[in-house]
């Protein structure tokens, strides 16, 4: 995965991508590091998709901040906060599950939030908008530029020309 991001975002966008990590993060490039960094979760596939996801989304401006300038409120978020939290999270879920279907990896929707009084399930709603804005991006094509690149990579990495079938894109009780 680091080679196939390197390979396309290195050079042009001065970006690696890095394993390893205790949590993910994102780190613009400062005096005392000359790279932009993503940092993913120890070696988990899902972790570094998600993190790329966030990244191919974030867009120039918000990468030169700290977490692409995301707020995050830890495990026991309120029903409020959780919904702001499905909110932010429906397009780079999506993503990340079309970059899974690409490498061949199991994609589960994440409401990130464990301790949560409702068990922390993800709620149907936002599983249906994930579905929605998948579904959107396979029917119009329209994918953020950095996203169809990596899409693209992933595919022909992993002999998977078909990431763009909706027919891959079915939720079911667990994912």
């Amino acid at each position: 995965m680091t080679s196939l991001f390197s390979t396309e975002f290195e050079v042009s966008f001065n970006t690696i991508l890095v394993g390893g990590a205790d949590e993910p993060l994102y780190l613009p490039a400062t005096m005392e590091s000359r790279f932009c960094r993503i940092f993913y979760r120890q070696d988990f596939v899902s972790s570094a998709l998600h993190e790329i996801a966030h990244w191919c989304l974030a867009g120039d401006r918000r990468r030169r901040l700290e977490d692409f300038g995301y707020w995050y409120h830890p495990d026991g978020r309120s029903a409020d906060q959780q919904a702001i939290f499905e909110a932010a999270e429906t397009k780079p879920q999506a993503l990340e599950w079309m970059f899974a279907v690409a490498c061949g990896h199991e994609f589960c929707v994440s409401a990130d939030n464990l301790d949560a009084v409702h068990g922390g399930a993800p709620s149907d709603m936002f599983r249906q908008g994930i579905v929605d804005q998948v579904k959107s991006w396979c029917n119009s094509q329209a994918l953020p530029p950095e996203a169809a690149v990596f899409l693209d990579r992933l595919s022909a990495a992993f002999d998977n020309a078909n990431a763009l079938s909706e027919e891959y894109y079915q939720l079911t009780e667990t994912g």
